[in-house]
């Protein structure tokens, strides 16, 4: 392996400050082409919007109360937290010194150098781009399933006749949607900047006007001892171990605090993209890591009976986190209306997560074709008037909207594949952070956001971290295990893997030569 040639570096760090956002842009081997007009606020509004606690949350509450409930939720959370801020703040440095929409994938490439920088591209950009679209995929799929809820909940709920709405409608919904989020992410940058913004403060509220409301309203509350020591180990799956329950209880929270690669994504449209970039990612993370122990902590102690809000009879059909509002407002009032009311709050994040998940999709898809790594690439590099991918906008949908449509035949297929979004793409966050603390140990130069002489130790508490993580997520969530039970994400990753290896071995490796400059100086 070769290391990084330093004489291929753009600049050095203390030449960077005074050159322009398209002059480094230029260095980096790439012509202005999208809008570059996203001020830090907006950057950080875009990631924060795709991480979206209320959305992550919401959506993964069934898996935290059944994996060990309140004291895997809250002491889970901020472990968690502390341990994707190591991710994130070695992000966060390498963006600074690449501040291209490429992202972690033209990361590698500059890291490994001229003989292994096509193959660390390679594997990293499809890595990345494939669990985008699964992040994506999951978001919206999410969100269809909420409504589905909002429905059922609205006509009487499960026990009072309420519509439930079969896989195919639930499919509708996800088809609309993507169409919706395709539709906004055509607009102008400066319309998604707004909407970004707008989706970030209506998250932080949303997030406070629940965790108080909710418990505040609801007849019985939990006391502080169930909120802070309860271990649930009645979860009906088999599994008896403390240690067992509790690490499979932290998907709900690695699963929230995901996507805060869309900031490096956004950087081609981000003013001082290499201060602005590792701000949005580093923000989006601290800020979430708060607002999200808030919601957790608050919502709790409206939680009461977690055998009844897991199970399949209650009026939500079994997804707790709409049972306890619904209950709260219904046992104060008579009427869970109020309750359905704060799930409409959830839905409107969890739509704007959507969008902005797209936001970033077609970014990376830009990048990788104007690279030449995505099949047709010259179509979806091309970009319009706007300054927007617009083809890898619709191509991103249509892709989502293919993921989904497992659902359809198997359930457990369409979890396997979902399952992408979590530990594919922190393989591909890993990847460029590997080579940061061990190729490029030495030649790596910083651009102006830098860890110091910390950024080889955090690099390597992150890559361990993410190794973890990609092993105990890997686990059986039931026993016995049989072809419903198994846990497929071991399956789905590593056939990922294979076909990425495979593509490359047969045909990649005698034409993708890593990124590629459309400059000429």
């Amino acid at each position: 392996m070769d290391s990084i040639d330093v004489q291929n570096q753009p600049l050095l760090s203390t030449q960077r400050s005074a050159v322009s956002d398209d002059n480094l842009l230029q260095q980096l081997g790439y012509k202005q082409e999208l809008n570059r007009s996203l001020s830090a606020i907006a950057n950080f509004a875009v990631t924060f919007s795709i991480i979206s606690v209320l959305t992550g949350l919401t959506t993964m509450f069934n898996m935290g109360l059944t994996y060990g409930g309140p004291v895997t939720m809250v002491y889970g959370w901020p472990i968690v937290g502390v341990m994707t801020m190591m991710v994130g703040l070695s992000m966060a440095e390498i963006c600074s010194a690449f501040p291209t929409s490429g992202g972690l994938y033209f990361w590698s490439a500059k890291l490994c150098g001229n003989h292994w920088g096509p193959f660390a591209s390679w594997l990293t950009g499809w890595f990345n781009i494939v669990g985008q679209w699964a992040v994506t995929t999951s978001v919206d799929y999410s969100l269809a399933q909420l409504i589905q809820v909002i429905i059922l909940l609205s006509t009487g709920g499960k026990n009072g006749g309420g519509y439930e709405a079969s896989k195919y409608v639930v499919m509708g919904l996800h088809g609309g949607l993507l169409l919706i989020h395709a539709l906004l992410n055509s607009l102008p940058i400066s319309w998604l900047s707004f909407l970004g913004q707008l989706s970030a403060a209506w998250n932080v509220a949303g997030v406070f006007v629940l965790m108080i409301l909710v418990p505040l309203v609801a007849k019985e509350r939990a006391s502080a001892e169930f909120v802070f020591t309860h271990f649930n180990t009645d979860n009906g799956e088999g599994i008896k171990s403390v240690v067992y329950i509790f690490v499979l209880g932290l998907l709900m929270s690695q699963y929230t605090i995901l996507g805060y690669d869309a900031s490096a994504h956004m950087t081609e449209e981000t003013k001082d993209a290499a201060k602005n970039g590792p701000k949005g990612i580093i923000s989006a993370i601290v800020i979430s890591i708060i607002v999200g122990w808030g919601y957790i902590v608050g919502i709790t102690f409206a939680v009461t009976d977690i055998p009844y809000l897991l199970s399949s009879e209650n009026d939500a059909g079994g997804y707790a986190i709409a049972e306890v509002f619904y209950l709260a407002f219904k046992s104060r009032y008579g009427s869970g209306t109020g309750g359905i009311i704060c799930l409409c709050v959830v839905a409107v994040a969890v739509f704007f997560c959507g969008m902005s998940s797209m936001t970033s999709n077609s970014r990376m898809v830009y990048a990788f074709s104007r690279d030449g790594a995505m099949p047709f690439s010259s179509v979806w590099q091309k970009v319009n008037k706007l300054e927007i991918p617009i083809y890898s906008v619709w191509m991103s949908a249509f892709i989502s909207f293919s993921m989904a449509l497992t659902s359809l035949g198997s359930l457990v297929a369409f979890e396997a594949m979902v399952s992408i979004a979590t530990i594919g793409l922190y393989i591909s966050y890993a990847l460029p952070i590997f080579f940061r603390v061990t190729i490029a140990r030495k030649s790596f130069v910083p651009g102006p956001f830098n860890l110091g002489r910390y950024g080889i130790l955090i690099g390597w508490i992150a890559v361990v971290w993410v190794i973890a993580i990609s092993l105990l997520f890997s686990l059986p969530v039931a026993y016995p295990i049989n072809t419903e039970t198994l846990n497929y994400t071991p399956v789905a990753v590593g056939g990922l893997l294979i076909l990425i290896l495979s593509y490359w071995i047969l045909s990649a490796k005698n034409w993708f030569k890593g990124p590629l400059k459309n400059v000429l100086f």
